[in-house]
């Protein structure tokens, strides 16, 4: 085999850091969100006690992983991953409010038992909550490594940086896309398709707002395409499906796509 080309591959492995796998990043995701949702596996009694020894469990695996990824520095690690599960209380809270919204808005759910186990909707955003506050912790390379995660499990993309509200809908979400600095308020519905994107991939751009800002109480439905950082989706608005959208809408607007449909009968 080429010798410049197995050079090159040493070289890369040189310069490599020693980061755990993402599956293995995944996994340790996975099995927090399987212990404050239990419904998503196997029965388990656990007592107080033993939680919180699961709990110190997990906390241990994130430093691990944190030794990897953020700093030799066991002290810093260690204070990140405590900051992280004080703040896990709150992300719980916010994600019992998405159930809430999906048990409220999906008249096809059945039970929130059903929403944990089966919606990719709610795994998505689980995986995006978890990401967040990592990311908010400037923790590098996980955040985006559990959100991948979840994109390809659900074909749900959300950047852990975003800002999303309470009470977020999706539904289906097959091909939903939310960039890097989207805002996104409370009860807030989203369809597949549904693209919150900039207006160019320009990387000069790549420390300003470039995507859209959805307000409180708004609806967009599938194939949706709304860009720009300066874009403003006021409150209560609807968007309709395959709607593109470069500008900012008033509270309480409905906009939608007016396309022409012609039917050619067989003997006509």
């Amino acid at each position: 085999m080429n010798t410049a080309f197995l050079n090159s591959i040493i070289q890369r492995q040189n310069q490599q850091q020693v980061v755990p796998s993402n599956q293995t990043i995944a996994n340790w995701a996975q099995s927090l969100l399987n212990l404050i949702f239990p419904e998503r596996g196997a029965s388990t009694n656990y007592n107080q006690e033993v939680l919180k020894g699961v709990f110190f469990e997990l906390k241990e695996e994130l430093q691990q992983i944190l030794k990897s990824t953020k700093s030799p520095n066991k002290a810093l690690n260690k204070d990140i991953a405590d900051a992280f599960f004080d703040r896990l209380p709150d992300v719980y809270r916010k994600l019992n409010t998405d159930l809430v919204a999906l048990v409220q808005g999906d008249p096809a759910a059945q039970s929130e038992f059903e929403i944990i186990r089966c919606y990719p909707g709610f795994f998505a955003v689980a995986m995006y909550r978890f990401a967040h506050e990592l990311h908010l912790l400037e923790v590098p390379h996980i955040p985006r490594i559990i959100t991948e995660h979840a994109h390809t499990v659900t074909g749900i993309d959300i950047h852990p940086a975003a800002e999303i509200g309470e009470y977020l809908y999706i539904d289906h979400g097959t091909g939903l896309v939310i960039g890097e600095t989207t805002v996104i308020g409370n009860h807030v519905k989203l369809y597949q398709g549904v693209t919150l994107g900039a207006l160019s991939v320009d990387k000069g751009q790549r420390n300003i707002k470039r995507h859209p800002t959805i307000g409180n109480h708004v609806i967009i439905y599938s194939g949706a395409t709304i860009l720009g950082g300066e874009t403003f989706i006021g409150n209560h608005s609807v968007i309709g499906g395959n709607v593109w959208l470069t500008k900012s809408i008033p509270e309480g607007s409905t906009v939608y796509h007016q396309a022409e449909i012609k039917i050619k009968e067989k003997n006509s």
